[in-house]
């Protein structure tokens, strides 16, 4: 069974709300790594020539480091780059590597060489974080994958909130967010919760000023540059515009990886009837996922709310 890398398994870990997303993004938040007493910048790289940026490595607890890049594709890249390596034994021994909206967080790092090393080397954490600083990682190269088709019935309460925020007929959202390519860019907040990105800037809508005590499983909804659709009942936040018909598909335990949208998957919402959810003529197969990675769903993941 491979590490689990995923980053889409239990939201237990009591992360940062979800608003938190759309101001300062990340599973782990960086603002409180970095302010917490007594700790210290492990190391940083200012990045050079084009397509590089930044990266800040801070120390996070006794085994753990977070990595902190300049936006989310720089943490998708950077996120596909330490798989690459660990996968070829180039890595120290982490334990989990979870991706956030622009940071990764390393834990379970101790002190030794590679994952086989049998002999344990002080101040290993540190060379790690200061080689980690040094990486120069190009921003992501897109595959070539089949994406993953979600059905939805776009009749959500927000829809005309939203369609005003857009600047269109409530009817038009649905041809609007359907027609976008979505990517998964982390995931969190609960088992199976994808944050997915590709909305243009334009199309980016607020939170609710009040949150919903209770958003029912399947609930596809909208907030800053994120997209996700809920895999269970619980409060949130977010503008809801649709409801998967059959949200059962997003977790399962019996699947490996249980998680059906992991970090990198391409997403592409279809629009379907009314009737899709009473198996009506408007009813399609059960999502597919098309080339899934492999890996893991990570349990107790404490990525951002929604």
């Amino acid at each position: 069974m491979n590490a689990p890398d995923a980053g889409c398994g239990h939201g237990a870990g009591g992360g940062p709300d979800a608003r938190d997303a759309l101001d300062a993004p990340g599973a782990h938040d960086a603002r409180d790594a970095s302010s917490a007493p007594g700790t210290r910048d492990a190391s940083s790289g200012r990045g050079d020539g084009p397509g590089f940026a930044p990266v800040r490595v801070l120390p996070a607890g006794p085994h753990a480091l977070l990595v902190e890049l300049a936006d989310g594709e720089h943490a998708e890249a950077f996120h596909a780059e330490l798989l690459r390596r660990r996968e070829r034994g180039e890595l120290p021994a982490v334990r989990e590597i979870v991706p956030a909206a622009r940071t990764i967080l390393l834990d379970g790092i101790h002190d030794g060489i590679h994952a086989g090393a049998r002999e344990r080397t002080p101040g290993a954490r540190e060379r790690f974080a200061r080689d980690l600083a040094s990486w120069r990682v190009e921003p992501p190269r897109r595959e070539s994958r089949e994406p993953v088709e979600i059905p939805v019935v776009y009749d959500g309460p927000d829809l005309d909130e939203v369609g005003a925020l857009w600047g269109v007929p409530a009817g038009e959202v649905a041809a609007l967010h359907s027609r976008t390519a979505f990517r998964v860019a982390f995931c969190g907040f609960a088992p199976g919760f994808g944050y997915l990105t590709g909305l243009p800037e334009r199309l980016h809508v607020p939170r609710r000023t009040t949150p919903r005590t209770r958003v029912p499983a399947g609930a596809v909804a909208l907030a800053g540059p994120y997209t996700g659709v809920y895999p269970r009942p619980s409060p949130g936040g977010w503008q809801i515009v649709g409801r998967m018909p059959d949200p059962g598909a997003l977790w399962d335990t019996a699947r490996e990886p249980a998680a059906l949208l992991v970090p990198g998957t391409p997403v592409r919402f279809v629009a379907v009837g009314a009737g899709a959810g009473d198996g009506g003529a408007g009813a399609l197969p059960a999502p597919r996922a098309g080339d899934v990675p492999a890996g893991r769903a990570r349990a107790g993941d404490s990525s951002v709310g929604a």
